[in-house]
């Protein structure tokens, strides 16, 4: 019983462990970058979304969506839907953050674990659908 709902669930149980990897590597590059060296908001932000995208990318990838083929043409297909999807909510956000810390002085670390939230929901879509389809 237990392990069947396992393989039926496996591909969600996976992508939320990942997911929250991936939330844990991108808040803390967010975190130690803002709090301990003192780099600003934005710039903190832009590098934790570039360090959680290319761990989220290699764990989707080949544990995810179990997408092993590294074929050049269908990596690089991979790749750059992953980026451009993880782009828009890249962007998303962004401008949660800069509305909600710059703009309206709140809590910057509340704030980014909300963004996430809705991040990840938002990449668990368009991955499924636009990047590693069967």
């Amino acid at each position: 019983m237990i392990k069947e709902l396992l393989k039926k669930y496996k591909f969600i149980i996976l992508y939320g462990i990942f997911g929250v990897l991936t939330t844990i590597v991108n808040i803390a590059t967010y975190g130690i970058l803002y709090r301990c060296f003192d780099v600003s908001n934005i710039v903190s932000n832009i590098i934790a979304w570039v360090m959680s995208v290319l761990f989220a990318f290699v764990t989707n990838k080949l544990w995810v969506f179990e997408s092993k083929s590294f074929n050049f043409s269908l990596f690089i297909k991979e790749l750059g839907s992953f980026t451009v999807c993880r782009l828009a909510t890249g962007v998303l956000d962004l401008g949660i953050m800069f509305l909600g810390v710059d703009l309206l002085k709140g809590p910057a670390m509340i704030l980014k674990v909300v963004s996430n939230i809705i991040v990840i929901i938002l990449n668990y879509v368009m991955s499924k659908v636009f990047v590693f389809k069967k």
